[in-house]
């Protein structure tokens, strides 16, 4: 029986085009259009035809360029993806891409910081609550897991921040040199800031008078080693949640303390529901296909030889199924797996090329390569004679 192969007919027409794309991203694009006819004619003269039948069809041919530029659109995504993921983090999913210039900002990594605000009290977005607990004459060591978390956070554990058991500050507590206790007589600088500017000291049926800043330095810092040194200074151990009060009450007080719920600081993620809109990961940052008219002249010619190297490895395949054709008196062999380790030689070096050109035209190479012209400009201007200006 003679075998028969569909040979290319010699030609294609722009009305082809869009009969053979498989998935139709740039059927409504005139140059896409045009240049799958051009790409055709262009890999059939480079595999042989005329001289020689090629065994393909237009149907093989369009959808091979149509994959080349599906395949060069995916790349660039990829690189831009990975320049930009840190910055596109939790931004919205419903604006395309494509085309588009990404511009720097500091939002993404102040949202990384959050966290790290949320434990110091300097800003995040875990809420800091206030709690207290009744403090029992004589009684030292208390159970805020117990006492507070059980009851007020329905037994969620709870993180301790900060706990408001302080002496009066010692700013407050100045005596004036002759030990009055009359109102006037006990004001520190807070209280005497509202009469007389701050800063100043009085006694009743005087003027006030001026004293100088490191006076108040050395009275607070004396009313402090006092308190460390003679007497038993307000402070507290803190071990799992279990508080030990120095000094031990003896009286009713309460003790308060700001908290945060565990559950919420140590989440990984941000509230929120599934398919809200936001980007997670580069599975759903918004890159769509390349529009084929917008790419420049360089990226179109890489596309070309990708092309051909597929139209090479799908002929090859075709020719390999059928190594040797027999003639009267004779045998032909075919190129079939020469032919196809050459395409795929040709697509992994294209693929290579490609992504060294990506890597070396990213943010991080550019601002290298802007450092070193910066160096270098210097050292050249370093050399220059400075002129000499006479008076």
């Amino acid at each position: 029986m003679a075998l028969e192969f569909n040979i290319w007919p010699g030609s294609a027409s722009l009305s082809e085009v869009n009969q053979y794309t498989n998935f139709g991203f740039y059927n409504s694009d005139t140059s896409f259009i045009s240049e799958s006819v051009a790409a055709t004619q262009w890999a059939a003269s480079r595999l042989g035809y005329p001289v020689n039948d090629v065994e393909l069809t237009n149907s093989n041919f369009i959808s091979a360029f149509e994959e080349s530029v599906n395949e060069y659109s995916a790349m660039v995504n990829a690189n831009n993806i990975k320049e930009y993921m840190l910055l596109l983090q939790g931004s919205s999913t419903n604006v395309n891409l494509t085309g588009r210039e990404i511009r720097g900002g500091l939002g993404r990594i102040i949202r990384l910081t959050d966290a790290y605000g949320a434990e110091t009290g300097t800003g995040g977005d875990i809420t800091w609550k206030t709690g207290s607990i009744d403090l029992i004459p004589h009684q030292q060591v208390y159970d805020l897991n117990s006492l507070f978390a059980a009851v007020s956070e329905s037994g969620n554990s709870i993180r301790i921040k900060r706990i408001f058991h302080d002496i009066e500050p010692a700013q407050i507590r100045q005596f004036d040199p002759l030990g009055i206790t009359t109102p006037i007589g006990v004001m520190g600088l807070g209280n005497l800031a509202g009469l007389s500017g701050g800063g100043t000291v009085g006694y009743p049926g005087t003027s006030y008078i001026l004293r100088p800043v490191y006076e108040d330095l050395l009275r607070m810092q004396a009313i402090e080693f006092n308190d460390q040194m003679r007497r038993s200074a307000y402070t507290f151990e803190i071990t799992n949640n279990n508080i030990r009060i120095f000094p031990i009450p003896t009286s009713p007080m309460k003790l308060w303390f700001h908290y945060i719920v565990k559950n919420e600081g140590d989440s990984a993620f941000t509230s929120g529901s599934l398919g809200e809109g936001k980007i997670t990961d580069q599975s759903d940052i918004p890159y769509q296909n390349i529009i084929y008219s917008n790419i420049n002249s360089v990226g179109r010619q890489w596309i070309r030889r990708y092309f051909l190297s597929i139209c090479k490895i799908t002929l090859g395949g075709i020719r390999a199924k059928f190594g040797n054709i027999p003639i009267p008196n004779s045998e032909i062999t075919l190129d079939g797996e020469s032919l196809r380790n050459e395409g795929a030689t040709e697509r992994n070096i294209l693929i290579d090329e490609l992504k060294d050109m990506l890597e070396k035209s990213g943010k991080k190479n550019q601002l290298t390569n802007k450092q070193e012209e910066d160096e270098n400009i210097q050292k050249i201007l370093s050399k220059v004679p400075l002129g000499i200006f006479v008076m």
